[in-house]
């Protein structure tokens, strides 16, 4: 909407800056983090009227890493990052490029999923919500809006069905069926979803992990709608994606802005509001830039997280089909998952048998693995140089 303030140029040159995606993609993040900060206690104190508090996790396995003191924390967080990033977008994003209606619609949708799996859990006072089966089938129905809407995008039709690996000049192959890239866009939306939302287990890990990886598409998209930059680097020139850059900015200051109120030790957490709002952008920006399967080493700390679990219930499940009993704990490829946990249970034996307080544990398991997504996103830049 901004954008429209340089057709005033002609009379305030200084209007034309508005112009510019780097000037609106800047402005975009820093109206976004500022939002945060000005209406974040006022909607963490709202979040504790309404009682929309975080459920307390029962059992053998949580009383080895000791979270029972994060019971009642306002959750459904996630809402402020919603309206941050819709609200700064608005404001400076090009309205006639379809690929930031489709991401704004994605982060829309699956935030509205994740509010309903959260208010289902608040009011059954459990940590069940909504069923694996449920989630599946508002996922795949999103996949499939998002195959279709992205067809119907001009730009972006003629490399839809283009396989790029991140190390080729040239896309793999061409599918005119569709069917490899409706597969792809579900997986994404499956693990990309699942995987960030698995990743919220500690304060800051997920909101701090996904920044990184979402500056690396914000990268790409900027590339990619530049025809020189993407000649350059052997990328498909996709008009419209350097105003992805814009979207993508604005959902980096909302990140960055919450995280202000999620850091050790939080006061809101996103809920799964917030992480499968995350997830949805994270899977169809591939998508929209064409860098699907350069996700695995960008969100790679992501991968982990979802990989881990899937290790761990397959370890599980084969050994009580072979013996009928549940497999010893000593004898599991993890000491908990998703693996945050298995490295937080770690770094607490490490730091009692060194007779230190094991409070630290958890924000030093956090600000390592930001270290590793900051690595991966920057590895996965350098890759387009490799081509």
């Amino acid at each position: 909407m901004l954008y429209y303030l340089s057709l005033l140029s002609d009379r305030l040159t200084w209007l034309n800056i508005f112009r510019y995606t780097t000037f609106r993609a800047g402005l975009a993040a820093a109206l976004a983090f500022l939002f945060c900060l000005a209406f974040g206690r006022r909607m963490i104190s709202a979040l504790y009227r309404f009682k929309l508090g975080q459920q307390e996790r029962t059992g053998q396995e949580w009383e080895a890493i000791h979270h029972g003191g994060k019971a009642g924390t306002p959750t459904m967080g996630g809402l402020l990052i919603l309206t941050a990033c819709t609200l700064s977008a608005l404001l400076c994003c090009l309205p006639t490029v379809p690929q930031c209606h489709l991401a704004l619609a994605t982060l829309l949708y699956m935030g509205g999923v994740g509010a309903l799996d959260d208010a289902l859990k608040i009011r059954r006072h459990n940590s069940d919500g909504l069923s694996e089966r449920a989630k599946l089938v508002l996922q795949a129905f999103w996949a499939l809006v998002a195959i279709v809407w992205m067809n119907a995008i001009p730009a972006l039709a003629p490399h839809i069905d283009d396989l790029y690996l991140p190390f080729l000049k040239e896309p793999l192959f061409h599918d005119p069926t569709h069917l490899v890239e409706l597969v792809l866009v579900f997986l994404l939306m499956l693990g990309a979803t699942n995987a960030v939302n698995l990743t919220d287990g500690l304060d800051g890990l997920a909101a701090g992990t996904y920044a990184p990886t979402l500056s690396a598409y914000l990268v790409l998209a900027y590339l990619a709608g530049h025809s020189l930059f993407a000649t350059y680097l052997h990328l498909p020139a996709i008009t419209g994606s350097n105003e992805l850059a814009v979207f993508c900015a604005a959902l980096l200051g909302a990140v960055g802005g919450f995280l202000w109120w999620n850091a050790y030790p939080a006061k809101v957490f996103m809920g799964d509001t917030g992480s499968l709002a995350l997830g949805g952008v994270i899977a169809i920006l591939p998508a929209l830039v064409k860098h699907e399967l350069l996700l695995l080493l960008a969100g790679l700390v992501f991968v982990a997280e979802a990989g881990s679990v899937i290790i761990q219930r397959a370890a599980c499940k084969t050994y009580r089909r072979r013996t009928g009993q549940t497999l010893p704990p000593e004898r599991r490829p993890f000491l908990m998952t998703p693996i945050h946990h298995h490295f937080e249970i770690i770094s607490k034996q490490h730091l009692k048998a060194a007779g230190r307080s094991a409070d630290s544990a958890e924000n030093s398991v956090v600000i390592r693995f930001w270290i590793v997504s900051l690595i991966c996103a920057a590895l996965a830049l350098a890759t387009l140089k490799v081509r």
